[in-house]
């Protein structure tokens, strides 16, 4: 399958906006091990089951997870291709981070020890006045 620019740009928007919020996020993680049931997923969220469903749905619509039935039930799947896409637009940056930090690393070193006494600082000269009181 070959993706257009735009299609790219899309599913990159709609992977971010589901890895966005913390909920979502969890999901994911709690989908990592295996799959499991809708019911089964919103136990242990601070949310309720209609808004455990919504979040579902925005992962279904991101593609990250997967939904198949199971008789009465609604069984989920992580489905890491489009997070694979993320990453891969992710390391074009993640390559110019490691430079800019070996730039730094290189910067710092070059500086002088903290050992070292530093150089004495010139201040303008000033004729010391006599006060009366």
């Amino acid at each position: 399958m070959t993706c257009t620019p735009a299609a790219t740009a899309e599913t990159l928007d709609a992977v971010f906006f589901a890895l966005s919020d913390r909920t979502r996020r969890g999901l994911l993680e709690r989908l990592r091990g295996a799959e499991e049931t809708a019911g089964a997923l919103a136990q242990g969220f601070a949310v309720t089951r209609p808004a455990v469903s919504r979040h579902l749905r925005i992962l279904r619509e991101a593609e990250l997870v997967v939904e198949r039935r199971r008789g009465r039930e609604r069984v989920y799947t992580l489905s890491p291709a489009h997070l694979a896409a993320a990453t891969a637009w992710l390391d074009a940056y993640r390559v110019f981070w490691t430079a800019r930090l070996r730039d730094l690393r290189d910067l710092v070193e070059s500086l002088p020890d903290d050992d070292e006494p530093p150089a004495p600082a010139r201040t303008p000269t000033t004729r010391n006045k006599r006060r009366t009181r």
